[in-house]
């Protein structure tokens, strides 16, 4: 049965996206091969894959991922910590579907939505 999802992501140059994952998200890389066109990054117990679009319009892209984190406040600090941009509308806030919740956008314009739960 299912185990597990990766979602594929588009992107238009793979060491942009590699330097942005590992720089500001903490991410680093899955495997040891470097694939043509793919890249596959994990933090803790997720990946993330993308594979190149180099004529991707990043105004165009509406890829999205929603991750889920506990302890969300510390996550969130050490990315404002890095430099990192939160989206203006995706500052951390408490959502009426039970989660706290912010977002960021990669250089491709990839949303990530980052959610924990309200109940502790």
């Amino acid at each position: 049965m299912l185990t597990a999802v990766h979602p594929k992501l588009p992107v238009r140059n793979k060491a942009v996206t590699r330097a942005f994952y590992f720089n500001q998200l903490g991410f680093k890389e899955f495997g040891s091969a470097d694939f043509a066109g793919y890249l596959m990054l994990e933090k803790d117990q997720i990946q993330i894959h993308f594979f190149e679009f180099k004529e991707l319009d990043p105004s165009e892209n509406y890829g999205q991922i929603y991750i889920r984190v506990d302890q969300i406040e510390e996550y969130y600090q050490s990315l404002l910590d890095r430099g990192t941009p939160i989206h203006p509308n995706g500052r951390l806030e408490n959502k009426p579907w039970g989660q706290r919740e912010f977002s960021i956008l990669d250089p491709d314009n990839n949303l990530l939505t980052f959610g924990g739960s309200l109940e502790r």
